[in-house]
């Protein structure tokens, strides 16, 4: 494998950095697509040995370069902005075709539990739950099948652990300056959660063993907590009191949640991601509960006074 290597997008990102870290010192050579070489994210990359490449996903020069020679490919997109509803779908399709026209042998992509069932859900006629997010979501899982890869993994996380730590918790979780987990979720919704960490393992061992995981679509999430249970984890970790409260949407966005995260926190209550854990748990790649996960993040939770 020292000969094999593996292109990472998003590798300053949290689901590309782990992938980024559970490849290095198993043999693979591992190169990442950044804009910025320079920025001390990229740098802290070159330091460990990873070699960079500078492009972009909507710059198809740089692209093709970056995937020349590689024999893996790590892919995970940015969601679509009100600016640009079309970003995920096009950037996505744009990595795939660079991937196969460089003979990339092994695809694994990122994407996000349940993409592909969203016309399933409650009130989908009516509009609800972003469905620019869900189409694109599905949409480039849909280029991944399609492509002609001789090995592809589609990997489904559910909630990321890393939102509850800085920097994605200021704005995720507001409330936690003040020392409360603020949401427009019911008190009895159970949220499937999932560390980055994990999800990189899972990507390192699609590419140790392609066959195995070959053509496969993969949810995943650790465990299912409420949002008391999440804020006492929290507490433990953190040393530091906090409170769980659920509130009404129009409350939550006054408490300064943000519009779409009080729809998302909603779509949590009526529908979820709904992973089967004991199939998450079960392809024999321990998966990390999250007062683990949380003990170790510990110096990254800022919790404040209620």
């Amino acid at each position: 494998m020292t000969d094999r290597i593996i292109l990472v997008t998003g590798a300053t990102g949290a689901q590309g950095g782990a992938t980024v870290d559970a490849l290095l010192g198993t043999g693979f050579r591992v190169r990442a697509l950044v804009r910025d070489p320079s920025a001390p994210g990229a740098s802290a990359l070159a330091a460990r040995g990873v070699e960079l490449y500078q492009g972009d996903f909507d710059d198809r020069e740089t692209l093709a370069a970056a995937a020349d020679g590689a024999w893996g490919v790590f892919s995970v997109q940015l969601p679509p902005t009100p600016g640009d509803l079309e970003s995920e779908v096009r950037t996505g399709r744009h990595l795939i075709e660079a991937a196969r026209q460089a003979g990339v042998e092994v695809f694994v992509h990122t994407s996000v539990a349940r993409a592909g069932e969203q016309t399933q859900f409650v009130d989908w006629d009516a509009g609800r739950w972003w469905p620019d997010y869900w189409n694109a979501k599905s949409g480039v899982n849909d280029l991944v099948r399609q492509a002609g890869f001789p090995h592809w993994v589609i990997l489904k996380p559910a909630f990321m652990m890393d939102n509850f730590i800085k920097p994605k918790a200021a704005y995720m979780f507001p409330g936690l300056a003040r020392g409360a987990m603020e949401t427009a979720m019911k008190p009895d919704t159970r949220l499937d959660l999932i560390a980055a960490t994990d999800i990189g393992r899972f990507a390192a061992a699609a590419f140790a063993d392609p066959a195995r995981f070959d053509g496969r679509e993969i949810d995943l999430a650790a465990e299912s907590l409420t949002m008391t249970q999440v804020a006492e984890v929290l507490s433990a970790a953190s040393g530091k009191p906090v409170v769980a409260r659920s509130m009404k949407g129009a409350d939550a966005r006054a408490a300064g949640v943000m519009p779409g995260l009080v729809e998302s926190q909603q779509w949590a209550t009526v529908e979820g991601y709904k992973v089967d854990l004991d199939r998450a748990n079960g392809h024999g790649i321990a998966l990390e509960r999250f007062a683990d996960w949380a003990a170790r993040r510990r110096d990254r939770i800022e919790i404040g006074a209620a």
